[in-house]
């Protein structure tokens, strides 16, 4: 089809044809960048813990009223809670993945000054905390029983020279730290107290995943209580009982010492639900945005084209007069569609890109991915000849008698 007419049509009606224009490339900008960020966050919502989520329940309590000798009143809940029908296992631990703050520490592959430091979280694990977690160990041993040292006895250490430790790294942070090699029997430092790697596990996330760095974590072998924030993590056997298990245990540490608070009872996969609440509502929010977009961009297209078969009347019917078919009338507007869609879409994919870098600067998002404007031009170019299809075919309905007697 020639587009010379198409172009003359659209000069004269220049003011209309810029603001259906100006309306695509602002709808392709935001939906491009909007469509991207719901991306990101739902593959945030769908990173693996390296836990077996489902199987977990958390505790954690704080120490009022008089206290008692911690570890012996940790050790003492831990028994209770082991005993409770439908527990499999049960650790105490300093924190979880998915959770406000992190415990985090600097470490180094070498003890002199100015060492290249990676940060990592922190996590204190007491026995049997890598079977309760469900963590994939991919390399090396878990904890033997004798590397267990209780929080309590390391905060009464004075002389820092004679701390040695046993760790287990993660994966991701094994491949930072030791690239050209297997990292289990290397040595980390932190503080400048030597740490053993002992073993390797696939992936433990950092609780607050605030840091592009979330795969990096480090174990080790701490014994926590529950006055220096220490939490059960308590591991069921039928995921089904969680509820039941949690309620039991609530019960049987308020037996143990009613002089307690618990400020946190709840499944593993509820904190999660909870972390990642307001990146749910966010995602939302941004399809409802880009849903309400897309509808306002198909309604101005249905309405600017329905205005000009109304104005053009006369000249649709001298040209089905002519000899012109219901298909040619039909592929005219949609042509014209096509062409101010394409120039929209061009605008758009520039203020796409100058969007994204003014998110980049501002909120730390990731760089557009190029696929993303590709894909947002075919759905505007889509959505526009959809739209227009309705104003086109009635244009294209009008019998000639009736259309060379209008106006």
């Amino acid at each position: 089809m020639d587009i010379r007419p198409i172009l003359s049509t659209l000069t004269r009606h220049k003011t209309a044809a810029a603001l259906i224009v100006l309306e695509i490339a602002l709808s392709c900008a935001i939906i491009c960048n909007a469509l991207f960020i719901v991306s990101q966050r739902m593959e945030t919502l769908n990173l693996a813990s390296g836990m077996d989520d489902k199987q977990l329940v958390e505790i954690a309590l704080s120490g009022i009223g008089k206290q008692v000798d911690a570890d012996a009143r940790t050790a003492e809940d831990l028994a209770t809670l082991r005993a409770i029908p439908g527990v499999e296992r049960v650790a105490i631990v300093n924190q979880l993945p998915f959770q406000s703050g992190s415990w985090n520490t600097g470490l180094t592959t070498s003890p002199e000054p100015g060492a290249q430091s990676v940060n990592a979280a922190y996590y204190m694990a007491g026995e049997e905390t890598l079977a309760t977690m469900g963590l994939d160990l991919v390399a090396g041993r878990d904890f033997n029983p004798d590397e267990f040292r209780s929080s309590a006895e390391l905060e009464k250490e004075l002389d820092v020279s004679k701390l040695r430790a046993s760790v287990i790294i993660t994966q991701p942070l094994a491949k930072q730290l030791f690239p050209d090699g297997s990292a289990v029997g290397k040595t980390l430092y932190m503080a400048n107290i030597p740490l053993t790697v002992v073993g390797v596990v696939d992936t433990l996330l950092r609780p607050n995943m605030q840091d592009n760095n979330r795969t990096y974590s480090v174990l080790t072998p701490i014994r926590m209580n529950f006055s220096n924030g220490g939490r059960f993590l308590i591991r069921v056997s039928d995921p089904a009982r969680r509820d039941e298990v949690l309620a039991q245990s609530l019960a049987a540490l308020e037996k143990n010492d009613p002089n307690r608070l618990t400020w946190r009872k709840l499944t593993f996969e509820e904190g999660r639900a909870k972390f990642f609440a307001n990146d749910r509502d966010m995602i939302g929010l941004l399809l409802i945005v880009s849903v309400l977009l897309l509808l306002v961009t198909a309604l101005g297209i249905i309405g600017l084209a329905s205005f000009w078969v109304q104005q053009r009347t006369k000249q649709i019917g001298i040209r089905r007069a002519l000899g012109a078919t219901r298909g040619q009338i039909l592929r005219y507007f949609q042509t014209e569609n096509f062409l101010l869609a394409g120039i929209g879409i061009v605008v758009g994919m520039l203020l796409a890109y100058l969007l994204n870098q003014w998110l980049m600067g501002r909120y730390e998002l990731p760089r557009l991915p190029l696929l993303y404007l590709p894909v947002g031009a075919v759905a505007l170019w889509l959505l526009g000849q959809v739209a227009v299809f309705g104003p086109a075919r009635k244009a294209a309905a009008i019998p000639p008698a009736v259309a060379t007697r209008s106006a």
